[in-house]
């Protein structure tokens, strides 16, 4: 290839906006020559066989030929297209990080009702003997005993009567749940909440004396006393 005239010299300058918008300079017309080994005939040349440049106000770029291919650029001239057209290279984004996940909330303890209090009054002490009506001094106690549970975090309140085992049991059953049912009433009448009173009657069935007691009359009355009572048992949560 001849060394490149004037005439393509002035060529290559009114090609010059084609290639700062990314177009190649091309000479359509020329072909390749015969030329200086250590020239590549992808780009124009000097007289001296240099490779001819833009100023350097405009770039100092290397002219390219109509020849020119991505395969034979040297890096001098083109070190983009020798990293970007040789080799293509995809890089993909790391993937954002996932939000980090908000603690588990602690679980909430479950309250486990516990009993609190168990009290005992002697239904001798409450009522008459074969009644399930308050006596005054029986009322006296259950007074003192609301009083004492209104300062405590109570959930339940169970009233349970007993008899002792001296006449028929299914009249001790009935009298047992009278008696409970009279003393829930007294204490939802000093302000404890009646949803939180539960009652039951075990009559009989669960005397305290056992088979101590003997023989009959009085004897055998005074000695079932015991039996004879209200169990009030207080049940919360801590």
């Amino acid at each position: 290839m001849k060394k490149m005239s004037v005439k393509n010299k002035l060529v290559g300058m009114i090609l010059l906006p084609a290639f700062f918008s990314g177009a190649v300079l091309a000479n359509e017309t020329s072909k390749p020559h015969e030329h200086d080994s250590n020239v590549p005939e992808a780009y124009s040349v000097n007289d001296d066989g240099s490779i001819w440049r833009s100023s350097p106000d405009l770039g100092g770029h290397c002219w390219r030929t109509g020849y020119w291919e991505p395969k034979n650029s040297i890096y001098e001239c083109d070190t983009n297209t020798v990293k970007v057209e040789k080799e293509v290279v995809v890089k993909t984004p790391a993937p954002e990080p996932a939000p980090a996940l908000a603690p588990a909330p602690e679980p909430v303890p479950v309250a486990t009702p516990v009993s609190l209090e168990k009290f005992s009054f002697s239904a001798d002490a409450l009522f008459d003997f074969d009644s399930a009506r308050l006596k005054p001094k029986g009322q006296t106690a259950l007074l003192d005993f609301s009083r004492k549970l209104k300062r405590l975090n109570y959930d339940i309140i169970i009233v349970t009567g007993h008899t002792d085992r001296m006449g028929a049991e299914a009249y001790n059953k009935a009298l047992s749940v009278r008696r409970a049912e009279s003393v829930k009433a007294f204490l939802v009448s000093n302000g404890i909440l009646s949803n939180h009173i539960f009652t039951e009657g075990k009559g009989e069935s669960e005397p305290e004396t056992g088979d101590s007691c003997q023989g009959g009359g009085q004897a055998l009355k005074n000695c079932l006393a015991p039996d004879r009572r209200v169990e009030i048992e207080v049940a919360g949560t801590r």
